[in-house]
């Protein structure tokens, strides 16, 4: 199960943190602080997300 969520999660904190990143910019956030905010969101998101995927697929 390591192995598959340690593939998961290379595609899933991508999402994540682009997600962030455009939420962020949309809102009207443009300087470099909350943009790296967004993306650290996104970033710890995805280590509960890949985990829950990786449960799913595998039993």
């Amino acid at each position: 199960m390591t192995r598959l969520m340690m593939i998961l999660f290379s595609m899933i904190s991508t999402t994540l943190m682009g997600v962030g990143m455009i939420v962020a910019l949309v809102m009207g956030y443009d300087t470099l602080n909350p943009l790296l905010v967004a993306i650290a969101i996104g970033f710890v998101a995805s280590i509960p997300a890949t985990w829950f995927v990786a449960k799913q697929i595998t039993g």
